[in-house]
């Protein structure tokens, strides 16, 4: 869930595994920069380590100040074993091609965030239940209170897991083809943009008549966020 405060100034630790090596001027530690990144991300990836074999699954995350969450199946073994341990969670969003004169000088323009912690299981109840709130409601303001309210099997049928942020990096691409010394070559360069938004709804099957689609989601789709 995104902070609605004054901007945070604060950087992460720069550490041997979160400093940028390559191209370090694109890279930040800033809190502001991992956290945009990670809240206009639809979508992460968390990566650990089971029984000495590396997993990384993909999942929908919610972000509250320096805490990440995610949740998944009670069952999942991957949810299981991440528990209490440390783990590395990514978000990255591609911005487009970017075209040069050569092939060596093809590039794309992106956002990426990486952060790491300890997964901590979210057992209580009625926490688990606030937390799975925050992120229907964060995802798509104000729906949580028209859906039929989770049955305790539901709750208990679901994982939740959190991690503070300990350190962190970002990554950012932004720009066009860096070889204008080649400008003389005939070829055609620049930037294709890529857009990741939402469209018209598909009404699920069976809707009875009457039932419009909500001013919020209608909202968010016209805003051209993904949430």
């Amino acid at each position: 869930m995104a902070d609605h405060c004054p901007p945070d100034t604060k950087d992460y630790p720069a550490t041997e595994r979160t400093r940028v090596r390559r191209s370090p001027e694109r890279g930040s530690h800033a809190h502001a920069d991992v956290h945009a990144i990670m809240d206009a991300a639809p979508l992460c990836h968390v990566g650990y380590v089971i029984n000495g074999a590396p997993y990384v699954t993909p999942t929908l995350h919610w972000r509250e100040g320096d805490y990440v969450y995610w949740h998944g199946s009670a069952a999942s073994r991957f949810l299981r074993a991440a528990e209490d341990m440390p783990v590395c969670l990514t978000c990255s969003i591609m911005d487009g091609y970017v075209l040069a004169r050569s092939a060596f000088n093809h590039s794309v323009n992106y956002r990426s965030a990486m952060v790491f912690g300890t997964a901590r299981l979210v057992d209580d109840v009625e926490e688990k239940t606030d937390a799975l709130r925050r992120f229907v409601d964060d995802l798509f303001p104000g729906r949580w209170d028209s859906l039929r309210p989770m049955t305790r099997q539901e709750v208990k049928a679901t994982s939740v897991l959190r991690m503070k942020i300990d350190e962190a990096s970002a990554k950012i691409r932004n720009g066009p083809p860096g070889d204008s010394d080649e400008a003389d070559h005939p070829v055609w360069a620049g930037v294709l943009p890529i857009e990741s938004r939402l469209v018209p709804p598909q009404p699920a099957p069976g809707l009875p008549d009457g039932i419009e689609l909500p001013q919020s989601l209608a909202e968010l789709i016209q805003s051209g966020r993904l949430r």
